[in-house]
């Protein structure tokens, strides 16, 4: 009795074990598909990728949109450590903020579904990856507080990273030399030494007329 409740159970765990492969397979395509082809791409090149069928595709993601939001989340997570394990190995704080940069656009510029997420969702703080992130430039803010023009905030910084995202997306990614170009001039844009204050919000009634 005992050897046939065994042969039972690994009967009723292989099955588990195909579908949780198949799962991984699906995310492991769509990750890769969606880093080379952005969010439109056909699920039909995912499947084939993966080597599933439709519907066992259909079956874990019935819906693009999951597969597609499975994957920003974890690619989006992956793509935020990196960037902040590049700056935490760099001890000088300017430093720091730079390694982040170039860590964060090199990544961003190998997944075009990335590139059309992160300018959408930047500024919504509910958001894992998002939150994610902004913890780490409110890190790398206060670490360079000092070599920081005044007045420069976290949301200047991420801000900053999407509008460099851009200039990746709109430059031939595969030669960084134009993207590399904007990062410097914008970060001697941020340099505390010789720069004049910053703007500040004005109420309607002190703007003057254009």
């Amino acid at each position: 009795m005992a050897v046939a409740g065994s042969e039972g159970t690994t009967r009723r765990r292989a099955p588990r074990a195909d579908a949780a492969l198949n799962r991984e397979s699906i995310i492991e395509a769509a990750s890769q598909v969606l880093a080379e082809q952005g969010t439109a791409v056909d699920v039909r090149e995912i499947a084939r990728r993966s080597g599933v069928g439709m519907g066992t595709l259909y079956r874990h993601f019935p819906k693009k949109e999951d597969l597609v939001r499975t994957v920003l989340h974890q690619d989006f997570s992956k793509w935020a450590e990196s960037a902040r394990e590049a700056a935490i190995d760099a001890k000088d704080p300017w430093a720091a903020l730079t390694d982040f940069y170039e860590q964060a656009l090199t990544g961003y510029a190998r997944h075009s579904a990335i590139m059309e997420n992160f300018a959408l969702t930047w500024s919504d703080s509910e958001l894992e990856g998002i939150h994610q992130l902004r913890l780490v430039v409110e890190e790398l803010c206060t670490r360079a507080a000092d070599s920081l023009r005044p007045g420069v905030t976290t949301d200047d910084l991420l801000l900053l990273l999407v509008s460099l995202g851009h200039a990746v997306q709109v430059t031939d990614k595969r030669d960084s030399h134009m993207w590399n170009r904007l990062l410097r001039i914008s970060l001697d844009g941020l340099r505390a030494d010789g720069c004049e204050p910053l703007p500040t919000d004005a109420s309607p009634n002190t703007r003057r007329p254009l």
